[in-house]
């Protein structure tokens, strides 16, 4: 695994010393490469083979429901799409390699609001031509008392350099 996806003509995030050298091409990848990630203000806080932790600022335009308020489902479906993606990408062994969902499922456990969000992804199995991930998404920081606002699962298609599909 040396290489990692990376935006064309994009110049790698900034990322710690230690970090192995595909880190910052897939976390400039995530938040500025893909247009809806970066209008949307997602940022990579943590990445590593087979884990992502992603982290969206809050802002009163990601209510959904006033009355409650609380964050709208599709915030919090894109989230758990994202996270679920980039770990998976994390795995990825070339460049021109790629992911897409083909399935996805969310349990919305509790509202939340008024908080950042943050949701971490891991990578339950990369197989050859699909990966399988389960996801967790919190409101003001990972492993709250309360527990996640929503889970996740996903299935991505994995296009690996040389396939026909």
């Amino acid at each position: 695994m040396s290489a990692r996806p990376a935006a064309p003509n994009a110049s790698p995030a900034a990322a710690p010393a230690d970090a192995p050298a595909w880190v910052p091409r897939v976390v400039q990848f995530m938040e500025e490469a893909i247009p809806f990630n970066a209008f949307l203000g997602v940022k990579v806080d943590h990445l590593a083979a087979g884990v992502c932790v992603l982290r969206l600022p809050w802002r009163a335009e990601l209510v959904g429901d006033p009355f409650r308020p609380a964050v709208h489902g599709g915030v919090s479906a894109t989230l758990i799409d994202t996270a679920g993606g980039a770990a998976c990408f994390s795995l990825l062994e070339r460049p021109t390699d790629r992911v897409s969902t083909v399935d996805m499922r969310v349990d919305y456990l509790r509202p939340g609001a008024g908080a950042d969000l943050f949701c971490r992804g891991r990578v339950i199995r990369m197989g050859n031509r699909v990966a399988v991930t389960h996801m967790e998404l919190f409101c003001g920081g990972l492993d709250t008392a309360e527990g996640p606002i929503a889970t996740g699962s996903g299935v991505y298609n994995v296009l690996r350099k040389g396939d026909r599909s």
